[in-house]
């Protein structure tokens, strides 16, 4: 595990860190979150139904600095494969699969939390049900993505509203015809980004529930600008600057390649 945290701090390829997980089963397979570490790398790998299989195969136990981790990652690969069923025009099956996020197995060993926002499934949701030619349920779902929280954060605790749930909210806002209040949803992304980036971070010695375990120190300025490149390149993203968009991604996904948003979005260039 520390060797697996240490790669993952130094950057190295993902593919090289899925080959030591996957040269010690055994090892792997005795914990959470060794094991958990393979799914995120699948779903990082585009292997969206390799993670569904193995996270539904298991039955996960709560852990200290695990909060969320599971669910996100089921939450994921779920998104991603409606994604692609939309993208092939099979509709019912991106449905289904984004119906499945509405209530947790049992065996993630985590429930939903009250208030969760989801956005992003909402949003797909509406395209799905748009393919389906439902509209009614169509401008149901982007109106429900289109509400929730709408100024940008910092993201530290596990439970701080990740800032791609704003990016929906103005992708919905868009579909509903309400262009406005879409700009200004990215443009509120593009502005924080810029305002905080050089902002120095620090967290309470007693806090709880950070996203990850801290077995190796971690650099809090170097995370806050990380996520303040993301913010911008979601601001770009939304207003339609899609080669300063990708640029921010790219700078993103140099100092962490670890990171799913820049991952997922960087080549998102069709809204």
């Amino acid at each position: 595990m520390e060797l697996d945290q240490l790669y993952k701090r130094l950057n190295h390829p993902l593919k090289k860190r899925l080959d030591l997980l996957n040269k010690y089963p055994a090892l792997v397979n005795f914990r959470d979150d060794l094991y958990l570490e393979k799914c995120t790398l699948y779903n990082q790998l585009g292997e969206y139904q390799v993670t569904l299989g193995l996270i539904e195969n298991r039955k996960f136990h709560p852990w200290e600095g695990g909060e969320g981790k599971v669910t996100a990652q089921y939450l994921l690969s779920l998104i991603e494969l409606a994604k692609k069923a939309i993208s092939n025009g099979d509709y019912k099956l991106a449905v289904s699969l984004l119906k499945r996020t509405e209530k947790y197995p049992d065996n993630l060993g985590e429930g939903k939390l009250y208030g969760t926002q989801e956005n992003d499934i909402h949003y797909w949701l509406g395209c799905a049900y748009q393919g389906l030619r439902n509209n009614d349920k169509a401008i149901y779902y982007w109106d429900k993505a289109s509400r929730g929280i709408a100024v940008p954060a910092a993201a530290i605790f596990y439970n701080d509203q990740p800032p791609d749930k704003i990016f929906y909210q103005g992708l919905s806002l868009m579909k509903l015809g309400r262009q406005t209040e879409a700009y200004a949803r990215f443009e509120s992304l593009k502005s924080y980004g810029l305002e905080h980036i050089s902002d120095k971070v620090s967290i309470d010695y007693f806090a709880v529930s950070l996203p990850d375990l801290l077995i190796w120190e971690d650099d809090l300025n170097k995370r806050n600008i990380i996520h303040c490149r993301y913010l911008m390149g979601l601001g770009y993203l939304g207003i339609g600057e899609i080669r300063n968009a990708k640029l921010e991604f790219e700078k993103v996904l140099k100092k962490d390649v670890n990171h799913q948003g820049a991952q997922i979005h960087i080549n998102m260039n069709k809204l």
